[in-house]
């Protein structure tokens, strides 16, 4: 049986960035301390021309490689020489592969740096750094938004974009006021940079696409009212702007698209709206960590790159502007391409999972992939893995349904078993390695999980459930039950649990307001309530507006008519509730109101709260908090779902 212990020897490998001649390739390998009870973090390096590969530098606290056109040097950025952990602040630092063992620091921010990126030629770095600070008393409050999950207060803060010697560490900012620069980057002859902000405070996500030109020192506006967080990417010859975006056609059930756009004229080209399909990767997994790779990428034969979620994968296409066609460059059942970088000469490093395997290191080169790195070796040699099955079935109106099931080598005559349910909704379950499910699996249970209507990799139309929550997405999830419960024998009917997080929270709160079938349900970072969801979260008076259609001063009974406290009298159900303490996406009250609820109402509960913890516990969380989950869970089910005899 796999402990929440198991967790410490996990090894994430992120930020997979290949040199642009394609001889090496620099990575983020993230590590965890149980002594100190953080991740750290360092630079690595594989040499594709000798097969080798090894650190670079030492960490703690290193990530984000950028190697200049060369591959002579990198920059990185580091927390380092933070003062403590609550020092908000990182630095740049620049290693010298052919002169210096030892990086030096460049310029420290005190608010935080991010998304660093050398000149074409190599003589400068943009970057975009944040400016203001949260008050350490009272907080004066007089603007939006007021705080964002995973970052605290941001009411006064902002992010700019700079302009950096790597050699004196002075710098020049770009854009001022009170708005948030999201993404940038250079042109290829170095004369422009393009990027992207937010300047609509109140609607963060409107966004705007900006030029700015370094010689005559002039900024101009190419697209208005898009939304998006990406990173624009330049064609070899500068003729075109590639872009994710969209402008919210279905709201935020809306696909991202690439498009092309002329950064003269502003024309653009959708590429990818007869796709029908989401251009991110959207599948769900705890064992992921951040990374500095862009979403698009260029080779020099006039390719462009892009990720497609499809049908619980994630793989890799491209698009050819000049012969109008598309490339299916890699994808198959099983595996997933979780992140990825292009050299001009078209070598692809990329980032595969399995259902069975953490990201580990590929490269992609002449229609062959390579794995190259096998860092999750001693981890997969502690820990027993479930089985993985992929079942389809047509849903009570005709839609096709996709579902998994994860089960112990040893099943049994007959075994408790739990739904799972992702977030977003406009996620999605898949072929990716999810570290908590084979836990429960080792455990003795079942794992049945599945892409309801309102999930990714479908259509649009399949992911549109604004103003439906509850409804088709609800019935979805019972079916899948039932389709399972026919498939597979050594599932007991009488012993089911339910789980899941954020949007999925919502829908294990919904599920046990509105049935008695489950015997047990763990609720995670959920909503209860779409009223006080709507004026406390980072996102709520717009994401609620958009997906529920209620306004609590306008149309408060639709509010409530989507809030599962509404039906609260009908729960019999056992029910653990989770909860972390700086959530800010599904506020802490989200998880009282339920609590006290179903305490009044006399249903067996409790509620467990994770201090300095945010809406991001299952996935980033300190790891002894992230243990402590996984055993709180467990206990939960074993509590009500395992025979009462084996128990006693």
């Amino acid at each position: 049986m796999n402990k929440p212990e198991d967790l410490a020897h996990l090894k994430i490998v992120s930020s997979p960035i290949i040199t642009v001649n394609g001889d090496k390739v620099f990575f983020t390998l993230t590590s965890i301390n149980m002594d100190k009870d953080r991740y750290e973090t360092n630079i690595w390096v594989y040499d594709l021309s000798t097969n080798n590969y090894a650190p670079l530098t030492k960490g703690p606290m290193d990530q984000s490689p950028e190697p200049d056109r060369r591959g002579e040097k990198i920059a990185f950025i580091s927390r380092r020489d933070a003062e403590s952990e609550k020092d908000r602040g990182n630095g740049i630092y620049i290693l010298d592969l052919k002169y210096s063992r030892e990086p030096r620091l460049v310029a420290w921010f005190k608010g935080g740096v991010r998304g660093v990126k050398w000149s074409p030629d190599g003589k400068y770095l943009l970057a975009i750094i944040n400016e203001g600070e949260p008050e350490e008393d009272v907080k004066h409050i007089d603007d939006m938004p007021i705080w964002f999950n995973g970052v605290g207060f941001v009411y006064n803060m902002s992010s700019h974009l700079i302009i950096l010697d790597p050699d004196s560490g002075e710098y020049e900012k770009i854009t001022s006021g009170k708005i948030f620069v999201r993404s940038a980057s250079w042109s290829n002859n170095g004369r422009y940079i393009a990027y992207i902000l937010s300047k609509d405070r109140v609607n963060p996500y409107l966004s705007e696409l900006h030029i700015y030109d370094l010689v005559e020192k002039k900024d101009r506006v190419l697209l208005e009212n898009i939304t998006t967080y990406f990173t624009p990417t330049w064609s070899p010859d500068d003729k075109y702007i590639a872009l994710i975006f969209h402008r919210r056609e279905r709201g935020f059930s809306t696909h991202y698209k690439v498009y092309l756009i002329n950064p003269d004229t502003g024309e653009e080209k959708c590429i990818t709206c007869g796709l029908d399909r989401n251009v991110l990767n959207t599948l769900n997994s705890d064992v992921r960590a951040p990374s500095n790779t862009r979403e698009l990428y260029w080779d020099k034969d006039y390719n462009l790159y892009f990720l497609v979620s499809e049908k619980g994968i994630t793989h890799l296409m491209a698009y050819n502007p000049i012969s109008d066609q598309f490339i299916e460059v890699y994808g198959r059942e099983g595996f997933v391409v979780d992140d990825y970088s292009v050299s001009l000469n078209g070598k692809i490093a990329l980032l595969g999972m399995t259902p069975y395997e953490p990201r580990e290191l590929y490269l992609y080169e002449k229609d062959s992939l390579r794995k190259l790195t096998f860092f999750n070796k001693f981890y997969l040699s502690r820990i027993e893995l479930g089985k993985v099955e992929k079942f389809v079935f047509k849903a009570s109106d005709g839609a096709e349904i996709d579902a998994w099931i994860m089960y112990p080598s040893k099943t049994g005559e007959k075994i408790p078993w739990i739904l799972y349910i992702h977030g977003g909704p406009k996620t999605s379950y898949g072929w990716s390695f999810i570290e908590e499910l084979h836990y429960l699996a080792s455990n003795g249970y079942a794992i049945v999980y599945g892409n309801p209507r309102g999930s990714d990799g479908y259509s649009e139309e399949f992911a549109d459930i604004r103003g439906h929550y509850g409804e088709r997405d609800y019935q979805d999830l019972l079916e899948i039950v039932d389709e399972a419960l026919k498939r597979y024998s050594f599932l007991d009917p009488e012993r089911i649990g339910v789980s899941g997080g954020s949007y999925g929270g919502f829908m294990t709160n919904w599920i046990i307001t509105h049935t008695n079938r489950f015997k047990a349900a763990v609720t995670q970072r959920s909503i209860s309530d779409w009223i006080s969801m709507y004026g406390t979260t980072d996102i709520g008076h717009y994401f609620v507006e958009d997906q529920i259609r209620c306004n609590p001063w306008r149309n408060p009974e639709t509010c409530l008519e989507k809030s599962p406290i509404k039906y609260v009298e009908n729960v019999e159900t056992p029910t653990l509730i989770i909860h972390s303490q700086e959530d800010y996406r599904c506020w802490l009250d989200q998880a009282l109101m339920l609590y006290n609820a179903l305490k009044l109402k006399g249903v067996d509960t409790k509620l467990v709260i994770f201090p300095g913890e945010n809406h991001d516990l299952s996935r980033s969380g300190r790891p002894k908090h992230r243990m402590e989950r996984l055993k709180e869970i467990k206990e939960w089910f074993d509590k009500y779902l395992k025979k009462k005899d084996k128990q006693s």
